[in-house]
């Protein structure tokens, strides 16, 4: 591997601490010899000793520290590709422990593969790891994981052993050409909110539609620690704002990038598993949570229409159009 690619290390952040403080060592320690680190930081405040480092890394030159007056995990993905210079552009989450080898992990597949435009990185899931029993070995996923319509339910980043072709990445490890952001000119959709689930699968059935490949590396792995609170977890899974906004979020997914079958699949699916609590969801079967969970459904059904409806003549890109504002501002 000679000429080896500037990755551009991108660190989302809300709420969290010295788990940020250590994910930010990780990746001052890799072995890797061109790359940048861009926190972009969502916090409104951090404990004196976290300021204190983060300010001593950032005037060392080591990392490039942001601080904005907003909380919104794919505005914050799309503040940094902006700012981001290298010819790879790698997200993973502020809660991560890395080995030293994963930017190399990353970069061989683009170095290797020219048709490979994201690398999806093996996720050590502790919860997940912890259900299964940590015995659990997939080699190849099973045709269903390819399928946009019930993919969800059978893609795992987490037990897949073997390098393969996927749907989609998980955003605590997941990595992009440039290219995909310069000539397609492809962002994140920052109307997904709340925890923004679905965005990376989102993002990614875009990219899918550009030719390029999405390539699952189990190499270029991490431990994500899952930590309840800080991170995109701005609002309790309990609220009902975040109820909402699971169900907004997934109707999103479907009505922008699915056709009438695969958007059937997945919304009777969506039904089957999070609002009656089938498996693998394994949720209350009481009837009063049924039915609470039910008027979620349909709730957020009827506000992504409104958000389809709506992008006739509003993107939804509101925090792009507030850097851009203010980047005119300051000029």
């Amino acid at each position: 591997m000679g000429n080896l690619p500037l990755i551009s290390v991108v660190i989302p952040t809300y709420g969290r601490e010295e788990i940020l403080r250590d994910s930010i060592i990780d990746v001052l320690n890799q072995d890797y010899p061109n790359y940048e680190v861009l926190v972009v930081d969502q916090s409104p405040k951090h404990k004196p000793e976290i300021e204190t480092y983060l300010e001593e890394v950032a005037a060392a030159g080591k990392v490039k520290w942001f601080r904005l007056d907003w909380a919104s995990l794919p505005g914050a993905r799309n503040y940094a590709i902006r700012r981001a210079s290298g010819e790879i552009v790698l997200f993973i989450d502020d809660d991560v422990k890395l080995k030293p080898g994963f930017l190399a992990a990353h970069a061989k597949n683009y170095v290797q593969n020219p048709d490979v435009g994201a690398v999806a990185g093996r996720v050590f899931d502790r919860m997940k790891l912890g259900d299964s029993g940590g015995n659990l070995e997939i080699e190849y996923l099973p045709p269903e994981a390819m399928d946009p319509g019930v993919a969800w339910y059978h893609i795992d980043l987490v037990h897949t052993i073997k390098p393969q072709q996927v749907l989609t990445a998980r955003g605590c490890n997941m990595s992009f050409r440039r290219e995909i952001f310069t000539k397609y000119g492809l962002r994140f959709d920052e109307r997904f909110r709340g925890s923004a689930v679905r965005e990376e699968s989102d993002f990614c059935l875009r990219l899918r539609q550009t030719g390029y490949k999405i390539w699952y590396d189990p190499e270029a792995d991490l431990i994500h620690l899952g930590e309840e609170t800080g991170g995109c977890h701005d609002i309790s899974m309990r609220s009902l704002q975040y109820q909402f906004t699971f169900y907004h979020n997934h109707f999103l997914l479907g009505l922008k990038n699915l056709n009438f079958s695969q958007a059937l699949r997945l919304y009777a699916r969506l039904f089957d598993c999070h609002v009656l609590g089938r498996p693998p969801c394994h949720k209350s079967g009481s009837p009063i949570k049924i039915i609470t969970r039910g008027i979620f459904y349909i709730l957020g059904f009827f506000r992504a229409l409104g958000s389809v409806i709506q992008s006739n003549w509003n993107d939804g890109q509101i925090y792009s159009r507030l850097d851009k504002q203010s980047v005119v501002n300051d000029h």
